[in-house]
């Protein structure tokens, strides 16, 4: 993650917090960076319960809707190896064929006036596949830091959970919830974050179904869009 500077007002501690999360969001879930998970996943759940594929799928589901991660149910009602678990799903994804340096994305990024407010990464992966995605797309250099889900930690804590909104700001250490400010493809996670009283925008990707109550304060197509809604946070010569 890139280094932290002083601006010349003071500490940048008193700066609000851009949070972004990675997958589906950072890089287009039309990737399919998902389905490949998801089956791993599935075979994980056959294999380590010794389930059916039907029951593994559905099992699978039901944690995923409960918990907000697959993950957490299998730590809580089986007593996976977490870490075990992250070797063969997260950290087995083919993801160097499939995320490519994103000159645009990383042009947008760049374009965020840093002496306004601070970029930080909030995502439910494990830390290994958060660094691995980002550096694949180029851009793990404008990012001063990253909260992750840290599947070694008993309970498991994720997105839409307050306490994973509550982490993320005691990492990036920022005080106030309206300094808050937040990108995500998952409705659940923008509903919680415009409950906690974050600024929050809902990432629907072109081919994706609209929602139809809006998730949060903003909803977008492209991250493209956010120079519109947050114009503040963008230098003026863009």
């Amino acid at each position: 993650m890139g280094s932290q500077t002083e601006t010349p007002n003071g500490s940048r501690q008193d700066l609000p917090v851009l949070f972004f999360d990675i997958d589906n969001c950072l890089y287009p879930k039309s990737a399919k960076v998902h389905d490949l998970m998801a089956d791993l996943i599935d075979q994980y759940f056959a294999k380590h319960l010794g389930l059916g594929e039907e029951e593994a799928i559905r099992l699978h589901k039901e944690y995923y809707q409960n918990y907000g991660l697959a993950i957490e149910g299998l730590v809580r009602h089986h007593q996976i190896d977490p870490l075990e678990y992250n070797a063969k799903v997260d950290d087995a994804l083919p993801l160097e064929g499939i995320i490519k340096p994103n000159p645009q994305l990383r042009k947008m990024l760049e374009d965020i006036d840093t002496s306004k407010v601070r970029l930080w990464l909030l995502t439910n992966a494990y830390v290994n596949h958060a660094k691995r995605v980002v550096k694949l797309l180029g851009i793990e250099d404008l990012f001063e830091g990253l909260t992750y889900c840290d599947y070694s930690s008993i309970p498991i804590i994720c997105k839409p959970h307050k306490d994973m909104f509550a982490k993320a700001m005691r990492e990036a250490g920022v005080q106030r919830n309206q300094d808050c400010y937040f990108v995500d493809d998952n409705y659940g996670n923008c509903k919680g974050a415009k409950e906690l009283g974050w600024t929050a925008v809902h990432l629907v990707e072109e081919g994706v179904k609209v929602p139809r109550t809006q998730a949060s304060q903003y909803q977008i197509r492209h991250l493209e869009e956010l120079r519109n809604v947050f114009p503040q946070f963008f230098k003026s010569e863009s």
